[in-house]
């Protein structure tokens, strides 16, 4: 599958399964920069990182786009996260502070495969009826938009980017992922989304002390095959083809699109043979310019 967005219409369409949650209010950075992994203190006016939510054993519950609007307001970007269902488990947690949790369901997510008009890296930028962010790479550009205007559904379009996504190191997780993976099994120092160095916030002492003492024993791998986009176990060796034949699993399909995928696998893992869902897989290299 190709992954050149200049090979794409740089039509603008409906991104499905992305939601925005605001967070706003006197005390909306602290509340933030004690619940995310990633230093929202960092970011200043207009700009935005990758960032996540963890469980207090360090394991991802969600992974979204953090927009610093203004001293007082945060937006979140979530790809393939519930926005009503995220800000019901974060309330749990604002207790008494100054911070109002509002899913935006009067904004629409869309992206298009050309430039963007003024945005540029991590520097987000207005538009007509709402915001734009770069998500392209040195490969070719990509831009999303926030606003109130809906563009139109085109599946192809949608599935493309989606593949991007995956090509690029971005994992898409469904629900069923929830709280199974960390953000280093997850590869997601590739993003920078995660900090080892602010304060505290759930899941920060597992994080720390797997970064500093080395323990990363799987990563992200990026697999291609006819049977990937089943998210079966992936094993080692060829599909078996006789009752002598011998595999054993070794990692774990976590998303796809197409016949490419994202697995959770052993840093040692190499690069094959492999195979899953009784078809042979292969190994590709992770695309590099999503962080931010």
């Amino acid at each position: 599958m190709s992954h050149n967005p200049q090979a794409a219409s740089t039509k603008e369409f409906r991104l499905p399964g992305h939601d925005v949650l605001a967070i706003s209010g006197r005390d909306a950075m602290a509340f933030a920069q004690a619940q995310f992994m990633n230093d929202v203190a960092a970011l200043g006016d207009g700009q935005w990182h990758w960032n996540g939510w963890l469980t207090p054993k360090g394991r991802l519950i969600a992974l979204f786009a953090l927009l610093r609007l203004d001293a007082e307001t945060l937006w979140l970007l979530l790809p393939d996260v519930d926005a009503a269902g995220l800000a019901t488990q974060l309330q749990r947690f604002v207790f008494r502070s100054k911070v109002k949790l509002e899913p935006r369901d009067d904004l629409h997510i869309s992206g298009q495969f050309a430039a963007p008009t003024a945005a540029s890296g991590s520097a987000a930028a207005p538009i007509d009826g709402g915001i734009e962010l770069d998500l392209g790479v040195d490969g070719g550009p990509r831009c999303l938009r926030i606003s109130s205007i809906e563009a139109t559904p085109d599946e192809a379009l949608a599935a493309r980017w989606r593949a991007f996504d995956i090509a690029h190191g971005l994992p898409r997780l469904a629900a069923d992922q929830s709280e199974a993976w960390t953000p280093q099994q997850l590869s997601l120092d590739r993003l920078r989304a995660f900090s080892v160095k602010k304060g505290c916030y759930p899941g920060q002492e597992i994080v720390a002390r797997t970064h500093f003492l080395g323990k990363v024993k799987r990563e992200l791998v990026r697999l291609q095959g006819a049977g990937v986009g089943e998210l079966d176990e992936v094993m080692e060796g060829e599909p078996p083809m006789g009752r002598f034949a011998t595999v054993r699993p070794i990692g774990q399909l976590i998303c796809a699109e197409g016949d490419e995928g994202l697995a959770v696998m052993p840093i040692d893992a190499g690069d094959g043979p492999f195979s899953t869902g009784d078809q042979p897989c292969t190994r590709l290299p992770l695309l590099d310019g999503l962080a931010r």
